[in-house]
């Protein structure tokens, strides 16, 4: 009896052992295959994107080893300036009016009034739509001679057509129209995240600060600010890194725009994706995304930092 005691408890920690390494191989693959895809999709292409940074190749002759070559050409590559200014133009319009349209459809629509629920489907509905089906209204409203926007503001102000703006056909008014469609298209994304960030407000604090004579500007100042102060930076956040990588807009706004309009409308991910793939000079694309990636990852940095500091 005491033998068979002694190999049971000697039996023990293998077979915990053995069944603790069971628990892991079920764990990991349940994990396998996000990571597979993750790897294949992801990480190896980012590998070798860095490494494409540092070389010339044009995908069919033998890679050649330049250095930084493709970092200094970038600085006197006026082509490349023109695309980062019109990706940070492009950002600072977007982002503020972003923001502040969704707040301030958030807060109209969390009160308590009439088609409430129908009214935010209606403002989430563009962010849902096919980009390709708005992108072509969206140029047919603002067409310049037979859109409804430039006919309307003929009647209104008796301005003749061809004085009026030509919108998404004309150089100087292109990156507005692009930002105002953007706007539109995604403010309703972002009104639900601060419809969601306003509800989660303790109530009490409104009336606590009413009790004290605080009125409405008061109290959206000293309450709902601060208490959105967690939503207002995952917005900001996303919004920055989404119109620094933004791409399919501008292609389906502007697919077929003259040479002109193009160097107005050029944004980063687009010359990237020129360089690439019609230029076939993937070493230098490869050295713009770095530098995107950079650029990305610096401003999140100091968001980051902004917020801890804001958060104390």
């Amino acid at each position: 009896m005491q033998n068979e005691t002694i190999l049971r408890t000697n039996k023990s920690p293998k077979s915990r052992l053995s069944r603790g390494l069971r628990d892991h191989l079920v764990a990991y693959s349940f994990i396998a295959p996000n990571f597979i895809g993750f790897a294949l999709f992801t990480l190896v292409p980012m590998i070798f994107a860095f490494i494409l940074a540092f070389v010339k190749w044009d995908g069919a002759n033998p890679m050649k080893f330049i250095g930084l070559g493709n970092f200094s050409r970038l600085i006197s590559d006026t082509t490349f300036h023109k695309a980062l200014w019109n990706t940070i133009v492009y950002t600072i319009g977007v982002v503020p009016l972003t923001m502040i349209v969704a707040l301030a459809l958030a807060i109209l629509l969390n009160q308590k009034i009439m088609g409430r629920n129908f009214m935010r489907t209606v403002f989430f509905f563009p962010y849902v739509a096919s980009l390709v089906a708005v992108a072509a209204v969206w140029n047919f409203i603002f067409s310049p001679t037979m859109g409804p926007v430039n006919n309307i503001l003929h009647l209104i102000t008796g301005i003749p057509l061809e004085e009026l703006p030509r919108w998404a056909a004309d150089k100087q008014w292109a990156m507005f129209t692009v930002v105002l469609f953007t706007v539109w298209k995604n403010m309703g994304y972002y009104m639900v995240i601060y419809l969601a960030g306003l509800q989660g407000i303790n109530p009490e604090l409104y009336e606590a600060a009413e009790l004290d004579g605080a009125g409405p500007w008061r109290r959206f100042r000293n309450v709902t600010v601060p208490q959105l102060a967690p939503t207002t930076f995952f917005v900001l956040m996303i919004l920055v890194i989404n119109s620094f990588k933004v791409y399919d807009i501008f292609i389906n706004l502007f697919a077929g725009a003259d040479n002109q309009l193009s160097d107005a409308t050029r944004v980063m991910v687009y010359q990237i994706y020129n360089t690439a793939f019609r230029s076939l000079d993937y070493g230098y694309a490869s050295a713009m995304a770095i530098v995107l990636f950079l650029l990305v990852l610096g401003i999140t940095i100091v968001q980051f930092r902004g917020e801890k500091k804001y958060g104390q």
